[in-house]
């Protein structure tokens, strides 16, 4: 089926099939689903009615409104600046060499840090998480399920569980007990400004260097955006010596 073929004309203006398939390609994820014959057919009636608007705009002079003329200036001004930009910026690159040349001389900032992964029972007095803790110790009652039974914290739905997290991350008491327990190690009650917790360390990962083909490409676009942004301020110095800027 040729592209060009002409699916309708409005006052003598054709609309083909190309412009179709370009209004649904240009709706990304969404024109996916509209990519079949009657996705097109409802495109080409949208098409038909914009065909429609503009041929009554235009019989109507509308183009020579004042208002129109000054909507038309403004988008005129907002387009050309926004293609100057890309213009200033549209050399800049950022090539493997560069970006890992970067990974190597900065290593410590690909750090991950230690971290650890826990659970835990949130309760309001350090008697009660004693007697939770002696019971989960004789075996009358998992962890998890303590969790969902006597914890005030919205994790008790997941057993208590509170995934992994690194320094930084949790109130002080609590993270410095939990960085400093063994796995599979069940706390003493640990008080913080949220009350008494009972903390279960599930897991320890110690601090790892993320090699450089796993940030790879997000590596390269920050490089990349930073060069950008150097050749963007690089241009405005240059434009303000040809156009003095006067702040009153």
């Amino acid at each position: 089926m040729s592209e060009s073929r002409i699916l309708a004309s409005v006052g003598g203006i054709n609309i083909t099939e190309a412009e179709v398939n370009e209004a649904i390609l240009s709706m990304g994820e969404r024109g996916r689903s509209l990519m079949n014959p009657q996705g097109q057919k409802m495109v080409l009636d949208q098409l038909i009615n914009r065909k429609l608007i503009l041929a009554g705009a235009r019989k109507e002079l509308l183009e020579f409104d004042p208002e129109f003329k000054k909507q038309l200036a403004l988008a005129k001004e907002e387009l050309l600046t926004k293609f100057a930009i890309s213009r200033a910026i549209e050399n800049v690159k950022v090539t493997d060499e560069e970006a890992k040349k970067y990974y190597d001389e900065n290593t410590e900032r690909f750090n991950t840090g230690a971290s650890v992964n826990a659970s835990h029972i949130l309760v309001d007095s350090e008697e009660k998480a004693a007697e939770i803790r002696a019971e989960i110790e004789n075996g009358s009652i998992s962890f998890a399920d303590a969790a969902r039974k006597y914890s005030s914290c919205p994790s008790k739905d997941n057993g208590g569980e509170l995934g992994t997290f690194g320094r930084g991350q949790m109130v002080k008491e609590f993270e410095d007990a939990a960085f400093e327990m063994n796995v599979g190690e069940m706390s003493a009650p640990v008080k913080t400004q949220f009350g008494f917790h009972l903390i279960l360390l599930n897991e320890k990962n110690e601090s790892t260097v993320l090699a450089y083909e796993e940030i790879a490409d997000q590596l390269k676009e920050q490089l990349l955006s930073e060069k950008q942004q150097k050749a963007f301020t690089s241009r405005i110095n240059q434009l303000k010596i040809l156009f003095p800027v006067d702040i009153f």
